[in-house]
Parts: structure tokens; C-alpha cells; sequence
């Protein structure tokens, strides 16, 4: 996340209502609904993790045991079983 001047972006009277609410602060102003991204969509990292998941899936079903699959990826045994039996 960039910080970007209000006065530069801002008209002038905008600035001055927010001015009377936060002066001096940082204020976050977040995206609208519609502009909205999620998470790791633009990186990679949520289809990486999806394939991963999968991948623990197909080897559970295919016999593997929950404490293999958990010395096999590096996760606990109880984050290998919300993969394991989510819907």
C-alpha cells in the first residue's frame, strides 16, 4: 500500500470536511466492493495454495495417513485435517 498526499488528490473542499473529523493522522480509505480483490489473486499465492490442498486431498484419498501428509508438507496435523475434510 502506497501513501499518497491528500492535497494532491483531494479537492480542496473535501479536504477541508475530512480536516475536521482527522488532522494529522493516517487514514485508510478502503476500495469499493466491486474493486475489490481476493487475496492472492493478483500474486498467485491463493491458486498455489488451492493446488496444494488439492494435492493433499488426492493423497489422503489415495492412503495416505493425516501424520504423513503433515511431516510431508510442514503443516499440523489439525491444518492437515481442515484440508483434508473441508466440504
Amino acid at each position: 500500500m502506497k501513501y499518497v498526499k491528500a492535497a494532491a488528490v483531494l479537492p480542496e473542499e473535501l479536504l477541508q470536511e475530512l480536516q475536521k473529523y482527522v488532522q494529522g493522522e493516517l487514514l485508510y480509505i478502503p476500495k469499493r466492493k466491486e474493486n475489490h480483490e481476493q487475496w492472492g489473486s493478483r500474486s498467485g499465492g491463493r491458486k498455489q495454495l488451492d493446488e496444494r490442498n488439492e494435492a493433499i486431498r488426492l493423497a489422503y484419498k489415495g492412503g495416505k495417513h493425516i501424520t504423513q501428509l503433515s511431516q510431508e508438507y510442514f503443516l499440523s496435523v489439525d491444518t492437515i485435517k481442515r484440508i483434508v475434510y473441508a466440504q
